[in-house]
Order: C-alpha cells, then sequence, then structure tokens
C-alpha cells in the first residue's frame, strides 16, 4: 500500500515512493514548460506585454526545473518520465495566467512536502536542491498573483 501523499500527512515514504512522487513533480515541471513557452506567444494586450516576457523567462527556468527533477530521480535508481500533466489553454490572458498561478500554487505545496520528505529519507543535499526550485516557484507564483492583481495565495500547510 502506497503512503498517503497529502500536505500534513505525516507517514513515511519510501525512496521507491519518493521516485513516484517526484516523477509527478517533474511532469508538472513538463507542463509548466510547455505552458509558459504557450503563454508567452498568444498572451494579447499591452497590458501584458511585460508579463509574456517574464513567461518566456519562466519556461527557462522550469526546464533547469526539470532537469534536476530529473537527476534526483535517476540518483534514487528510478527512471525519469516523459509524460507531461495536461496544459489548459484560452482564449483570455487572464484565464491563462489563472490557470499558471494555480499550478504554481500547486507545485509550491507539493515541493514543499517533498522537502519533508527527503529529510526522512536523510536526503538533505536532495531536499536542499528542492528548496532551490522553491525559490523560483514562488517568485513565479507572485509574479502571476500581481499580474492578475491579486493576492498571492497559500499553497497549504508550511514545512
Amino acid at each position: 500500500m502506497k503512503a498517503k501523499t497529502m500536505v500534513g500527512d505525516s507517514k513515511k515514504v519510501s525512496r521507491s515512493e519518493l521516485v513516484d512522487l517526484l516523477n509527478q513533480d517533474l511532469s508538472r515541471e513538463y507542463q509548466a514548460i510547455i505552458g509558459y513557452v504557450v503563454y508567452s506567444q498568444v498572451i494579447k494586450g499591452a497590458e501584458f506585454m511585460n508579463i509574456a516576457g517574464e513567461l518566456a523567462k519562466h519556461a527557462a527556468q522550469e526546464l533547469g526545473h526539470a532537469l534536476i527533477i530529473a537527476e534526483q530521480i535517476d540518483y534514487l535508481g528510478g527512471m525519469p518520465t516523459v509524460a507531461a500533466k495536461n496544459v489548459r489553454t484560452s482564449e483570455k490572458a487572464t484565464e491563462m495566467l489563472q490557470f499558471d498561478l494555480d499550478n504554481e500554487t500547486e507545485t509550491i505545496r507539493n515541493y514543499r512536502e517533498r522537502v519533508r520528505q527527503c529529510e526522512e529519507l536523510a536526503e538533505y543535499a536532495m531536499s536542499e536542491q528542492i528548496r532551490q526550485i522553491l525559490i523560483d516557484e514562488q517568485d513565479h507564483q507572485i509574479a502571476l498573483a500581481t499580474a492578475l492583481g491579486k493576492s498571492v495565495p497559500t499553497p497549504g500547510k508550511a514545512l
């Protein structure tokens, strides 16, 4: 039986379960890369000119995250996934930005949990790698919330 992975769940995961969870994270990174590439090119309107450029930068950062997560999966003896999570699109710029904001919030919630799980397995270097990714993800979240004129959402229970 697999360990539950919801935020706040205190059940320790095995190394193989961590591989599965990191592969889910990797699928979200692929989703983010695709989303940011597409959104940065199709967002229209003067009010979104600056954010379109930021989204292109985010795509490059997400690729870096994907490489780090794939490396960690390999380190744990797993095979990195090749499947991306579904990318939602819209004709409306604000909807696309909201999709990104929702995805970043979910990613932050999951990475906070991954840090805890890595540390429970004494994988401290891996937890530090993920903490560094979290810095970028939170910057993305702030930029998206600001572009939408919203407060930064709370991703869930902190570490």
